[in-house]
């Protein structure tokens, strides 16, 4: 673990690490995969508009972005593969055979693993990026969602069925720790030093605080809920979903955490340890990305097909761009052809 620590870690929305003097808002996108369509709708942070649809496959489930801009992955449950993806070209450049239905993916900042959660096979494949094929399978139990850093050696990824975040060790191709999260870990970020991690958990509505070096929950977060009675049915989402999106804000002062139960999102100060605001969004709202400047937050909202654009310092929604079939998870990136 203590080798772990020594690494600088950022947040789980990796693709928005980039340094904001070189950051403008013309040259960023939003990559949104619409789960229930066969495309990855481009949303430009200028215009706040589609700017173009990358067909990948029927029922992508998960997306990444290499820092650099340069490619995209999207994992695709029709066909278990994974598509990778020239976003200079806009062409699928190659497309992986996975061991079975795909989730969340997370790609290493220098682009040569993608690890990819097999939710129907118990299983991780590390998928070697140069050689388009998986060249290692890991076991571990209803894994989910795949999460990288700054670090091109670890990558997490959550195991529902163990309640617990794992910890990937890339140059071993093994795991080196076990996070117990006290629940079914839903989406997690981490903060920048690697210590803490904030995890969203099944039938709660709101998050968990984990000490990553103690391995303990230090605190469980839960939002009233504002609209009354039993939570409303779901279209896309188990019954136990009450919250499916996390993000923390560029500065680490602020959480940003999505509700299913109020069609809104949450924002916790860390710092003064209480909600401090909320904000509506579409119907279902579900994963969350900050711009990498902090200006932006961008949500999904599933059930609505739409993606809420949000101005942090005025906590106000700037558009509400409409995109494909059940939009899920979505991250940020820099765009090289604008």
């Amino acid at each position: 673990m203590q080798k772990i620590l020594k690494f600088a870690f950022q947040t789980v929305a990796w693709a928005l690490i980039v340094a904001p003097s070189i950051c403008k808002a013309e040259s960023l996108r939003l990559y949104v995969n619409n789960s229930r369509g066969d495309s990855v709708s481009v949303i430009d942070l200028g215009s706040l508009k589609v700017v173009k649809e990358i067909k990948v496959g029927e029922h992508a489930h998960g997306v990444a972005v290499q820092p650099d801009g340069k490619r995209l992955f999207a994992t695709i449950e029709s066909d278990h593969t994974l598509k990778i993806v020239d976003l200079e070209k806009n062409a699928i450049i190659a497309s992986v055979k996975l061991t079975g239905r795909p989730n969340q993916c997370a790609v290493t900042p220098d682009g040569k693993y993608v690890v990819v959660p097999i939710r129907d096979g118990d299983s991780v494949n590390i998928v070697d990026v140069s050689r388009s094929q998986v060249v290692k399978v890991l076991p571990i139990k209803e894994p989910h969602n795949a999460v990288s850093t700054d670090s091109n050696r670890y990558i997490y990824v959550s195991s529902m069925g163990g309640n617990e975040i794992n910890i990937i060790d890339l140059k071993k191709m093994e795991y080196s720790d076990h996070i117990p999260v006290g629940g079914r870990p839903r989406p997690y970020v981490l903060s920048k030093d690697g210590t803490m991690m904030y995890v969203a958990l099944a039938n709660l509505h709101g998050f968990v605080m984990v000490d990553i070096v103690s391995k303990k929950v230090t605190r469980r977060v839960e939002i009233p809920a504002k609209t009354p009675g039993p939570p409303k049915p779901l279209k896309f989402e188990t019954p136990d979903t009450r919250t499916h999106g996390l993000a923390l804000s560029p500065d680490e002062h602020e959480l940003w955490v999505t509700s299913l139960v109020d069609d809104a999102i949450y924002i916790y100060d860390l710092q003064a340890q209480k909600i401090v605001g909320a904000l509506p969004t579409g119907e279902g709202p579900n994963w969350i990305v900050f711009s990498p400047d902090g200006k932006f937050a961008a949500v999904t909202n599933t059930d609505s097909d739409d993606v809420s654009i949000i101005d942090v310092n005025t906590r106000k929604e700037l558009a509400r761009p409409k995109v494909g079939a059940a939009p899920k998870r979505i991250v940020a990136g820099v765009s090289n052809n604008h």
